[in-house]
């Protein structure tokens, strides 16, 4: 009777055990989602300026808003070294207007210039647009487009 009580108590661990883990690993034949906000993709940062379109607090903070649109922070001081660094890196496409989604387009605004991410349709999100994160629909919203750089996580 001693071992049949241990044997019900010892399955009934496991079954709790393995209750408790499932949703840590879930199903085996998940679809792969759709991009996430800031989960290093293209399609993540455009969604991640899409969640944050209105939000005043990044006026001034161009270069922090395209970071944390690719899920980091502090990579470069300004949108300026951003594009210096991609023109040394041989990654800048300049004066080129047909930026691919998710690609870091730059002006010429001020001493630290402007950044955004294209919309890959010719328009872009940014701060600064309207007085907040926004989209525009051209590049020429800014004066002084200086052109693109690839779509990746800032390095």
């Amino acid at each position: 009777m001693r071992t049949s009580t241990t044997a019900r108590l010892l399955g009934g661990l496991v079954t709790a055990l393995a209750l408790l883990l499932l949703p840590l690993v879930g199903p085996a034949s998940a679809a792969p989602s759709a991009a996430a906000p800031a989960d290093g993709t293209p399609s993540g940062a455009i969604e991640w300026f899409q969640q944050q379109s209105g939000d005043t607090s990044y006026e001034g903070l161009c270069e922090m808003a395209v970071e944390n649109a690719y899920g980091t922070t502090g990579v470069w001081p300004s949108a300026r070294a951003h594009w210096e660094g991609a023109r040394s890196a041989g990654k800048a496409h300049e004066g080129d207007t047909d930026p691919p989604e998710g690609a870091f387009v730059y002006w010429d605004t001020s001493e630290n210039g402007h950044v955004g991410i294209a919309d890959g349709s010719g328009g872009f999100y940014s701060s600064s647009v309207g007085g907040a994160i926004g989209h525009a629909e051209s590049l020429s919203y800014f004066g002084g487009y200086l052109g693109w750089s690839e779509p990746q996580v800032p390095a």
